[in-house]
């Protein structure tokens, strides 16, 4: 199976090789995955049993977080590792809020990104590009990136679900580096998996292309110095609701946690 990519260049997708993004879009509902992709989210079931719940209660809180976010006017938007567009996509999500809003996808695998462009082919003020949410400048820098996203004006930078594949101290100079890039009145949305120490191995062997780190509470929320964060703060993703209130359609589990913060002017 063949997806075009950007510049005319053909990217291959095998189908017959699972893919961690393609997982997260079974879990999620989607419809871009395939058999190994299933067989595999499966075998994770088998491992970690609340992982696919994990992955519904963060994507929920992504759609509140970015709503939030949207209808106090920010209509740029920047998806770190953002993996497959699938259920309840970020530009959706925004464009119910501002029609004209624009997002950027951004991941380090060739294959998500060329998959991603194929399905927002279509879709003006959408771009998926390539980058390393460990080099915050390059990603910034990326020529498709800037010619959609001004950064110069209130912008939102999500890193949802990535920063559990850093160390703490890594994580938290990926995000400053966000952080101090953006100008104020930019919004930064973060969620990061959480759970007990020996979860982190289960996750790593399950990934086994990323060590995943269990982060206690504290490094979360020092993932927001310097900003300001939106009540009630850095919580278990279930509990964030910004302006809407809080899907618990389903009992609380290991889980995410997350926040929404505020670039302040100096």
């Amino acid at each position: 199976m063949m997806r075009a990519a950007e510049g005319g260049r053909v990217e291959p997708i095998d189908s017959t090789k699972p893919n961690i993004a393609r997982v997260w879009d079974y879990w999620l509902g989607g419809k871009d995955n395939f058999a190994a992709d299933r067989e595999l989210a499966q075998k994770l079931l088998e491992v970690h049993p609340p992982s696919a719940q994990m992955a519904r209660e963060n994507r929920r809180f992504l759609g509140r977080a970015v709503s939030y976010v949207a209808t106090r006017g920010i209509s740029q938007f920047i998806d770190v590792g953002a993996g497959l567009p699938t259920a309840l996509n970020t530009h959706d999500i925004a464009r119910q809020a501002n029609p004209q809003a624009r997002v950027a996808y951004v991941d380090n695998d060739p294959m998500v990104v060329s998959h991603a462009r194929s399905l927002l082919a279509k879709s003006p003020g959408i771009i998926a590009v390539p980058g390393d949410l460990r080099d915050p400048g390059r990603v910034l820098a990326d020529p498709g990136l800037t010619e959609l996203i001004d950064i110069s004006r209130p912008a939102c930078v999500i890193l949802s679900g990535v920063l559990h594949f850093l160390d703490a101290p890594t994580a938290r100079g990926v995000a400053a580096a966000f952080a101090r890039a953006i100008c104020p009145a930019s919004y930064v949305i973060i969620s990061v998996g959480s759970g007990n120490p020996t979860e982190g191995s289960v996750f790593t062997s399950a990934y086994s292309a990323a060590r995943v780190y269990i982060h206690p509470p504290g490094d979360i929320v020092s993932f927001f110095d310097g900003l300001q964060l939106v009540p009630p703060g850095v919580v278990s993703v279930m509990s964030w609701s910004g302006d809407a209130p809080a899907s618990h359609g389903e009992p609380p589990t290991a889980t995410f946690v997350g926040g929404v913060a505020r670039k302040l002017r100096p």
